[in-house]
């Protein structure tokens, strides 16, 4: 059910925002953030990673700006944004999300830190693309402030977010976090918990199998690609959505709907495995089941 926003005269409640993790999907959620005036601090114990975080925000600001989807100023969203290793340097945020790899121990450190660091009644986000919502819950001492925000890539360029609730996920949460992406511009597709919730338990699907059919030669990446985009009119083919993703991503998510599930579909196939593990990653390396230059395919 999509999201409906609040009274225009109400005063929206102020938050302290942190955002766990200064990769990819941090950093664009970092951005919006900022881009909308709030001041976010980026927790990040890895300093090459802190380091890269400002130019990364700086460009997709620039981006946006190139495309027209914000008029915000570079310089102004990154004066917005602070960068940290400490928990003890996020001030006690009431409104936490978490990006970090989608990896059970460490989403499991992560929260608990989380929980220990943020305000008593702080929101816990999850940027999870597929471990259920009351799963991650149990590692918070009042699971009802649990609830999931699958922002998609990239984060400041994507007008949608599914939005997963849990069984013990409170009312007062699911507000708080609708009205959140209300005033970033996003709308909020609400839905059940489940392993992989909508999107990627259909989504990680197909990628797996759209890469099964280009290792048996069915058809190259190109072609698999054009079917999906021109006989059913997707904007964009599963390979290369999977491209854009990170292929990495692909096999931990694939990975956890194994464990959740059970279910032998979606052990990764052997050529996906295979371009993880040749550094082969997608677009954030150029290359993956296309080769690509800043975001333009060229195979």
């Amino acid at each position: 059910m999509p999201f409906t926003d609040r009274d225009p005269g109400e005063e929206p409640e102020m938050e302290n925002y942190a955002v766990l993790g200064g990769g990819t999907m941090g950093c664009g959620v970092a951005q919006c953030l900022a881009a909308a005036g709030h001041t976010v601090a980026v927790f990040e114990p890895s300093a090459a990673a802190r380091e890269a975080g400002p130019r990364r925000v700086r460009d997709g600001v620039r981006l946006a700006r190139m495309l027209r989807r914000t008029d915000a100023d570079p310089d102004e969203v990154l004066g917005r944004i602070r960068w940290t290793d400490r928990w003890e340097l996020l001030g006690s945020p009431g409104f936490v999300v978490e990006c970090v790899p989608e990896r059970l121990p460490l989403k499991e450190q992560v929260l608990r830190a989380a929980d220990e660091h943020s305000a008593p009644d702080a929101v816990l986000a999850s940027c999870t693309s597929a471990i259920p919502i009351d799963h991650l819950a149990r590692w918070i001492g009042d699971p009802g402030r649990m609830i999931g925000t699958h922002f998609m890539n990239p984060a400041p360029l994507k007008d949608t977010v599914e939005v997963a609730c849990g069984p013990r996920t409170s009312p007062d949460t699911l507000r708080r976090t609708t009205e959140l992406l209300g005033r970033l511009g996003k709308e909020a597709i609400v839905v059940g918990d489940g392993p992989g919730f909508v999107s990627n338990r259909v989504l990680m699907l197909t990628v797996n199998e759209a890469a099964a059919v280009l290792a048996q030669g069915t058809a190259d990446a190109a072609t698999v690609d054009a079917v999906f985009e021109r006989c059913f009119g997707h904007r964009m083919g599963p390979l290369r959505t999977a491209d854009l993703i990170g292929l990495d991503t692909i096999v931990d998510t694939l990975a956890v709907l194994l464990e959740f599930t059970g279910d032998p579909r979606f052990r990764p196939t052997p050529l996906l495995a295979e371009l993880v593990s040749a550094g082969r990653l997608g677009e954030k390396t150029g290359h993956g089941f296309h080769v690509s230059v800043r975001g333009r395919v060229l195979s």
